[in-house]
Order: structure tokens, then C-alpha cells, then sequence
């Protein structure tokens, strides 16, 4: 039950009755509509979105929290301009609650710009800044290797970048090495743990080429990859820096500065992998048409040998033009022989690499029934059995599925205790 106490607003008289959600709901929704009237509201505009029925959607923040925001279509058709990511505001409307979600927002009728927010101001003068020192300028930028074994990625291990450029390359091509150094990509202490990732993958010699990147999100969230030392760690990079950071309607100072800029992590993978993908598709074609032009030149020649066999000069001599006949007809078959050798060893090398690439992966390791052990929560792979303590929990890694256990003793041999202490 309902009723109404001071100042005409809603009050729980029952506080043991048991309510529904939409009760609920409707109660704050009518709180918040009868207590708040119109209101001007100033901010900085993010998550900005006009949606497909012409509606709306974005959040105005400043330094303490953030208010949920829609501009219904024929508002908007009213506004004279396009709101933006980064531009500084006022919105003037009514407060109320959308159920659905039991959120408050701001039902906005009127928008007028006040100026760009920080962010924006903080990106354009870096963007200044490093296009004065040449960073986006197209003759520095580094080709790509077109056969790549080995692609390094710095992103989030758990986010679903990773998951989308590992299946792409797996698809495309299974026989390539991903190594992961990985690296918080949003957040306090992103910016840092990006450039250490890769500068650690600058510092192997295994490693071709480098994607940077994560999925979408906010301006506030894609924010480390707008950092003047991520960016300068992409130009000082000695491998050739592939940027995929986002969706494809985000772009960032990464993505201006690195040797490649791909649309999604998904399209990263794709690229590092046409090269192979490509050798693949072409392979028979360019078998076929070496064959066809063979084909073509003995054609040619035996042509040749008929015109001279049946003139008037060579008539006497025709057992010797039947020799040379039957020793081009020979050529031909020893030619058409190599060939044939020549494009199966091809493939037999191609198929070779490709297993021993397998082979040498962390997977083909463990399908041979090898393992890996961790300690719970740590990716360092357990070496030595003096790093590990009673009681602590490990987790093992197998070709299927992972077991986790408890470390009730260890055993460190007297020889490796010797080689530790350096008699």
C-alpha cells in the first residue's frame, strides 16, 4: 500500500508487505518525476549513439559520476547539429526511471555545446604534437612480413580480443605461433603494462610482428591507447605494430602511429595471416599454369620439327628427325616428371613446417601427454620444486581440461640443491 506524507510524495506504509520489482520501480520513478522538474544539466558527452530509429543515446559525465541520457527522435531532428564523444554540454529535460533496467536518466528536449571536454582537448594536442614530430607520416611505416611464424599480441588474456584473434589465426591458418604478453587494456596502470608488453616482445627473437589492441568501449575506456608513452613504445617498436583497438568506427593516436591499423582484433588476425592464406588458394593455380606453358613450348617445338621433317630438304634424312622426335617426346615426359616431383615436395615441406609448428606449439606439447603446472592465479609455468610450498594449490594443464591440486610435499634433488647454492 501506498500513501502520500509530507510534500505530496510516495511513502511505503507496509514495510512488511512484499513487493514487486515494478512496484518498486514505480514508486522511485514517481519520487524522482514529482521531486525533480525540468532541469539543466552540464557535462561532457560519452557512449554517444543515434541509434537506427533516430533516437538518442549517450551519458554526460564530469570529474564525480555520469548521468544515462535519451534524446528522442523528434527532439534530435530539432538539435541543428551532431553531438560527439568529448564535447561539453548542456542538456535540459526531465529526470525520470526506465524500468526495464531500473536506471534513471535524463529525457533531454533541448542540447546546447559549451565546449570540448578534456579528453577530446587531451587527444587533439597529442595528436598535434606527434603529427609535427612526423610519427603518422606514411614513409615510416614498416611493411609487413608477408609469411609471419610467429605474431606476439598485447591485449587483456580474458577479454574477448584474444579469443577472437586466437580463433581467426587457428582457422586460417593453424600452423602459426601466438605468444602472449599480457597487459590490463583499460584502467589505472594500462598504459604502463602495455609498453612493458611490448617492449618484452621486442625482446625475443622469435617474434615477427605485434597486435596491439582490445575490443570496444567508451572513450574513457580505449583512453590508454590515446597515451603519448603507449604511442611513442608503438614508434620505438624494431617489429612492424599492427593496431586494433575497438570497433571500426573507433579510432586512437595508436592507430595512427603503428605501421598498420586494422578495424577490429578480428581483422588483425586476418591480416597477419593473408600471406599463407593466400599461397594456399593460389598454389594450383600457379601449378597449372606452369604445366599449361610447358605444354605450350613443347607444343611449340614439336611444330617446329614437323615442318622440318616434311620439307623437301629433310625428306632424305627422316630417320634421324624421328629420333629427335621420340627425344623430345622423352624431354617432355622427364619434364612433366620433375614437375610433378617439384609441386609435391613443395607440398610435402609446406605440410612438414606446418606440423613441426604444430608440434612445437603449447597445444601439440600437450596432446603428446605433457602438461603444464602453474600456481593458482600466476601464468609462469612451475620449473623447480623449491618455488612451490606445502599447502599451496596448483593447477595442471592437459590436452583436455585442467586439474587442480594441493601440494602436500616437495622433493628437491640433492644435485639441484648444489647447482642452487653454486658449489
Amino acid at each position: 500500500m501506498v500513501s502520500h506524507g509530507s510534500g505530496n510524495l510516495p511513502v511505503i506504509t507496509h514495510p512488511d508487505k512484499i513487493y514487486r520489482i515494478g512496484e518498486i520501480t514505480q514508486i522511485i520513478k514517481g519520487v524522482l518525476e514529482e521531486t525533480i522538474g525540468p532541469i539543466w544539466v552540464e557535462g561532457e558527452i560519452s557512449n554517444y549513439k543515434l541509434h537506427t530509429s533516430g533516437h538518442r543515446y549517450f551519458s554526460l559525465k564530469d570529474e564525480a559520476a555520469a548521468l544515462r541520457c535519451v534524446m528522442w527522435r523528434g527532439m534530435g531532428q530539432r538539435l541543428g547539429f551532431e553531438p560527439t564523444d568529448g564535447l561539453r554540454v548542456r542538456a535540459f529535460g526531465q529526470l525520470t526511471v526506465y524500468p526495464p533496467q531500473g536506471t534513471y536518466q535524463l529525457v533531454a528536449s533541448q542540447i546546447i555545446t559549451v565546449g570540448i571536454g578534456p579528453l577530446e582537448i587531451a587527444f587533439q594536442k597529442l595528436k598535434e604534437k606527434l603529427l609535427r614530430e612526423g610519427l603518422f607520416e606514411p614513409e615510416r611505416k614498416r611493411p609487413l612480413p608477408v609469411f609471419p611464424s610467429t605474431v606476439g599480441v598485447v591485449t587483456s588474456p580474458t577479454g574477448a580480443a584474444f579469443v577472437d584473434i586466437t580463433r581467426t589465426i587457428g582457422e586460417r591458418h593453424p600452423g602459426m605461433r601466438i605468444v602472449l604478453c599480457p597487459a590490463r587494456v583499460q584502467g589505472e596502470g594500462a598504459r604502463e603494462e602495455i609498453v612493458r608488453a611490448i617492449e618484452r616482445l621486442n625482446a625475443r627473437d622469435d617474434v615477427e610482428v605485434l597486435i596491439v589492441g582490445r575490443g570496444g568501449g567508451s572513450l574513457e575506456d580505449l583512453w590508454p591507447f590515446n597515451e603519448e608513452t603507449v604511442a611513442r613504445a608503438i614508434a620505438a617498436s624494431r617489429l612492424p605494430v599492427i593496431s586494433a583497438v575497438g570497433h571500426e568506427v573507433d579510432y586512437t593516436i595508436a592507430d595512427m602511429v603503428a605501421d598498420m591499423r586494422a578495424a577490429t582484433p578480428t581483422a588483425a588476425a586476418q591480416i597477419v595471416t593473408e600471406g599463407w592464406v593466400r599461397a594456399q588458394r593460389d598454389l594450383p593455380n600457379l601449378a597449372h599454369g606452369l604445366l599449361r606453358a610447358v605444354n605450350a613450348i613443347v607444343g611449340s617445338r614439336r611444330q617446329h620439327w614437323e615442318r622440318l621433317r616434311l620439307s623437301h630438304a629433310m625428306r632424305r634424312p627422316a630417320d634421324l628427325l624421328q629420333q629427335w622426335s621420340q627425344r623430345l617426346d622423352d624431354t617432355h615426359d622427364r619434364l612433366q616428371r620433375a614437375i610433378d616431383l617439384r609441386l609435391q615436395q613443395g607440398r610435402e615441406r609446406l605440410s612438414a613446417v606446418g606440423s613441426r609448428l604444430d608440434a612445437l606449439s603449447p597445444e601439440g606439447v600437450l596432446r603428446r601427454g605433457y602438461s603444464i603446472t602453474r600456481r593458482r592465479g600466476d601464468n609462469v609455468p612451475l620449473r623447480d620444486a623449491s618455488a612451490v610450498s606445502s599447502g599451496q594449490l596448483l593447477e595442471t594443464r592437459l590436452s583436455v581440461g585442467t586439474i587442480t591440486s594441493k601440494v602436500t610435499s616437495t622433493h628437491v634433488p640433492p644435485a639441484a640443491q648444489t647447482e642452487d647454492k653454486g658449489l
